[in-house]
């Protein structure tokens, strides 16, 4: 298998909410959406985000839709700076996201941060001074 994910797609109650999370909060721009689609995309810097429905991409995997707490996955955007890092949670939070554990610096040397989208998908916002992935 070729080391890379390809798309990352999460499952959201309200794509029309998402939608304006993530395009109009987070600025990202949507690729081939019409109004109504199911399906929104994102392009990203070497993946894309995807949104779509919970019940139809439970019904996809052929699993329950239910689901609460911690889900195991945080996803994760790395920036340059430690005061990047706090712009970027302020723009999230401006745009609806909830404050799980607000910028902070880290046991291991870095700074760091989480938010959740409006469905509760987990976002860790990072400086990491000991490898560049921003």
């Amino acid at each position: 298998m070729k080391p890379k994910i390809s798309l990352i797609t999460l499952s959201v109650a309200d794509v029309a909410r998402s939608l304006r999370f993530y395009g109009d909060g987070l600025g990202l721009e949507t690729h081939n959406y019409k109004d109504g689609d199911d399906m929104v995309m994102f392009r990203l810097e070497g993946t894309w985000l995807g949104l779509f429905p919970r019940d139809l991409a439970a019904e996809d995997a052929g699993v329950s839709p239910e689901g609460s707490g911690f889900r195991g996955v945080a996803l994760a955007h790395n920036e340059p700076s430690p005061e990047a890092v706090d712009a970027t949670f302020a723009e999230a939070i401006a745009a609806g996201a909830t404050a799980v554990k607000p910028p902070h610096k880290t046991f291991w040397g870095g700074y760091s941060g989480y938010f959740a989208d409006p469905d509760g998908h987990l976002w860790e916002v990072c400086w990491n001074p000991f490898t560049d992935l921003n």
